[in-house]
């Protein structure tokens, strides 16, 4: 019989000393965490090929998929057509006229001028005639005003002439420009827009997961792919009030891995408030519920490169 009471007393010691270890750690129990990244496209695309699968790691500039974006094509052209038209409307107004039209203007020019000294011949007859009494001031009227228009012809003509042989005036030229300049501002929002068909891995990173399949729709903005970012490494503690004042910011901390019983430094760069609705770290709070909760960001400073961490894991701060 004593023999049990004193199996009984040293099982109870044993579950005593197991419970008081566990408190001393479990207000500190975090997880391993790492930097997240999504890559997602600003145009709506049908995915085309996939290069890359979920959980593999890749290096920043990395082809992650290949999008078919139909509308590209078809604008590029637009803007192709657009710059050849542009351009030859500038070309056009800085050449001025055209040896045709020069020389179909000097043809004009040249009956203007036939057609003048018929109607001044025509004028002076009948001037002479007027002057005898033989036609009266009406025919002679009627001929003067035909002279004054083939003058006014011929003056016309010459000045078109004058024009024809100088480029455009410089309003039309800054207009002929600008419509090239907007001509090569389109095209080049369609080679920016053309670089969207590739989704690029923006650093060295672990693909976590893929939410679409080759074949399927993805709209802009949707996050095709998440990871985590390699070397961005940090442990995550939440601590109540009664115990923040334990920690400064900057202040060197040991991080205990429970399973491999491996200690590692780190730094706590921040100290952050959590609202009232956060999770917290610990699966067994010792604190009052009233309480507010603060987030402990501590980033490795010894060396962990021969080291293994899985996100989410839990994770021990020494006291």
């Amino acid at each position: 019989m004593k023999t049990i009471k004193i199996g009984i007393s040293l099982i109870n010691l044993l579950v005593l000393a197991s419970c008081n270890n566990e408190e001393a750690i479990t207000p500190y129990r975090g997880k391993v965490k790492f930097e997240t990244i999504s890559v997602s496209s600003k145009l709506a695309g049908r995915i085309n090929k996939l290069y890359v699968a979920e959980g593999e790691d890749v290096q920043k500039g990395d082809t992650l998929a290949f999008l078919d974006i139909p509308e590209i094509n078809a604008k590029m052209i637009q803007a192709d057509g657009a710059m050849k038209a542009a351009r030859g409307q500038l070309d056009m107004a800085n050449a001025g006229a055209t040896a045709e039209q020069l020389l179909q203007i000097e043809g004009q020019l040249n009956a203007a001028k036939a057609e003048l000294q018929f109607a001044s011949e025509s004028y002076s007859r009948l001037d002479n005639m007027f002057r005898d009494s033989l036609v009266t001031r009406q025919k002679l009227d009627e001929v003067n005003m035909k002279l004054q228009m083939a003058r006014a012809q011929v003056a016309a003509l010459e000045a078109r002439r004058r024009e024809a042989g100088k480029s455009a005036r410089s309003e039309q030229l800054d207009q002929a420009q600008g419509q090239l300049d907007r001509a090569r501002g389109a095209k080049e929002e369609m080679l920016i827009a053309s670089d969207e068909m590739y989704l690029i891995a923006p650093a060295n990173m672990t693909i976590e997961t893929i939410s679409l399949r080759e074949g399927e729709l993805l709209g802009p903005g949707y996050a095709l792919f998440n990871g985590y970012k390699k070397n961005s490494l940090y442990f995550r503690f939440t601590v109540n009030e009664s115990r923040i004042y334990d920690f400064k910011q900057g202040g060197e901390l040991v991080i205990i891995n429970p399973y491999t019983k491996e200690e590692i430094t780190g730094k706590l760069t921040y100290i952050k408030q959590l609202p009232q609705y956060a999770d917290i770290t610990s699966t067994a709070p010792l604190y009052d519920l009233s309480e507010s909760v603060y987030e402990l960001k501590v980033i490795p400073t010894s060396d962990i490169s021969g080291s293994t961490f899985y996100n989410n894991a839990s994770i021990l701060l020494k006291e």
